[in-house]
C-alpha cells in the first residue's frame, strides 16, 4: 500500500514474480468512473471508493479461499480501506511503502502512461492514514534492495504461519 507513485505496480510484480506468486494491481478494478475522475484531476471520496474496495475485498477472498497467494497492489490509504480489503481474511500482511511528498511527486512526473494526475497526490497525503500493523519499506534505496526486503518478510511469515501448523 502507498500512495499513488510509490511503486506499488512495479515493486509488487517483481516481489510476485520472485515468490511465484499472481499479482493483482488494484488500479485495473477501478470502475470507469473512477478513473474518468482521476484524469480530470478530481480525487475520490469515499463514496468512490465503496464499489471498488468491496470489489477488492472480494477478489482477496476468493484467492484466499482457493489458496492462490496474491500480491495486491492497492493505495489503501485509510485504515478502514484495509479493514474492508481484508475483511475475512487471514494471513494478509500490508506492506506500507514509505516516501516523502517531494520524491514522490518527482516519480510521478517522470511517468506518462498514467491515469492518476500528479496534482492529486497532495489529496492523497492529506488522507493518508500510516499502518501501525504492517511492514513499513522506505522508498529511499534501490528497488532490489526493496524487493528483497519484501521478499525475505513474506517469506518469513510463511515459515512462522507453517511452524505455527506443525504445533
Amino acid at each position: 500500500m502507498g500512495v499513488s507513485g510509490s511503486g506499488k505496480t512495479t515493486i509488487g510484480q517483481r516481489v510476485a514474480d520472485a515468490l511465484n506468486w499472481e499479482f493483482l494491481d488494484a488500479d485495473d478494478v477501478h470502475p470507469a468512473a473512477n478513473i474518468d475522475k482521476m484524469r480530470r484531476g478530481q480525487p475520490l471520496d469515499d463514496s468512490d471508493r465503496a464499489p471498488w474496495l468491496a470489489t477488492l475485498a472480494d477478489i482477496l477472498s476468493e484467492r484466499v479461499t482457493q489458496q492462490r497467494p496474491t500480491i495486491l497492489a492497492c493505495s489503501a490509504l485509510k485504515q478502514s480501506y484495509r479493514d474492508r480489503i481484508q475483511q475475512g481474511c487471514h494471513h494478509v500482511s500490508i506492506i506500507y511503502l514509505k516516501g516523502s511528498y517531494d520524491v514522490i511527486y518527482h516519480r510521478m512526473q517522470q511517468r506518462s502512461q498514467h491515469f492518476m494526475e500528479v496534482d492529486l497526490l497532495a489529496s492523497q497525503f492529506a488522507i493518508l492514514e500510516e499502518p501501525e500493523d504492517a511492514l513499513v519499506v522506505a522508498l529511499d534505496q534501490p528497488l532490489d534492495a526493496i524487493v528483497q526486503a519484501i521478499h525475505t518478510h513474506i517469506v518469513n511469515l510463511a515459515l512462522v504461519s507453517m511452524d505455527g501448523q506443525t504445533d
